[in-house]
C-alpha cells in the first residue's frame, strides 16, 4: 500500500497521548487538548459519510461530548486515542441514519482510489476509478468503514479492529474478502457492460 497513514503515531507519541488523557480523567480541562487534536479528523469522518454540515457538527459535538462523560472508563490497549472516538462517532453516525435524520453518503476523492484499483484492475482510468466507486457505493455499511479506513484512511488493521470490536486478524481477513468481491462484482460489471456495448 502507497504512502504514510495520517493516522500513525509511533509508541513514544501513544505513550505521551495516554498521559493527557489520564490527565483528563482527574482535570477535564486537559480535555481540551485532545479535542483539539482530534476535532477535524472526526468531523471528516462524520461528514465523509453524510451530505448534511450542520448535521455533521452536530454529530461531532455529541461524539466529543460523550468522550469527555465516559472518559473514565477509556482503556488504553496501544492504538490511539482517537480509535476510541471514532467508535463513538461510528455508533453517533449508524444512530443518526436509524433515526432518519441522516443519508447514508460515499464521498471519496477519486485520486485515493488508486491503492485499492491496483488490488482489484489494472487498468487504471478514470472511468474505471468511477465504476468501482460506484461498486463500493452498494457494499453493506460495516465492509464499507473497512475499505475506507483501510484503502482511504491508511489505517493499520490492528487499529481497524480497535475501532470495530474485532481483532487485528480479523480486520485483515475482512479486507482481504471484500477486495475479492470487489473483483467479482467489478469484472461482472465490465462484462456486462462490454456486452451491452457489442
Amino acid at each position: 500500500m502507497q504512502g504514510k497513514s495520517i493516522y500513525h503515531q509511533s509508541q513514544k507519541q501513544l505513550l505521551s497521548e495516554n498521559d493527557i488523557v489520564e490527565a483528563a480523567k482527574k482535570d477535564p480541562k486537559q480535555f481540551e487538548a485532545l479535542y483539539k487534536k482530534y476535532y477535524e479528523q472526526i468531523f471528516r469522518y462524520i461528514h465523509q459519510r453524510m451530505d448534511d454540515k450542520e448535521m455533521a457538527f452536530d454529530i461531532t459535538s455529541q461524539v466529543f461530548l460523550k468522550a469527555m462523560i465516559n472518559l473514565p472508563k477509556y482503556k488504553y490497549k496501544g492504538v490511539p486515542f482517537s480509535s476510541w472516538l471514532y467508535r463513538i462517532a461510528m455508533s453517533e453516525v449508524y444512530q443518526s441514519f436509524k433515526d432518519k435524520k441522516s443519508t447514508r453518503t460515499v464521498n471519496v476523492d477519486t485520486s485515493n482510489v488508486e491503492d485499492i484499483i491496483d488490488e482489484v484492475e489494472q487498468d487504471n482510468t478514470g472511468e474505471m476509478r468511477q465504476a468501482l466507486i460506484e461498486v463500493i457505493g452498494d457494499l453493506p455499511e460495516i465492509e464499507l468503514q473497512i475499505i475506507e479506513m483501510r484503502y482511504f484512511e491508511k489505517r493499520s488493521y490492528r487499529e481497524i479492529g480497535d475501532i470495530l470490536g474485532m481483532t487485528e486478524n480479523n480486520a485483515k481477513v475482512k479486507a482481504y474478502r471484500i477486495v475479492e468481491k470487489l473483483k467479482k462484482r467489478f469484472s461482472m460489471r465490465k462484462s456486462y457492460n462490454y456486452e451491452k456495448e457489442n
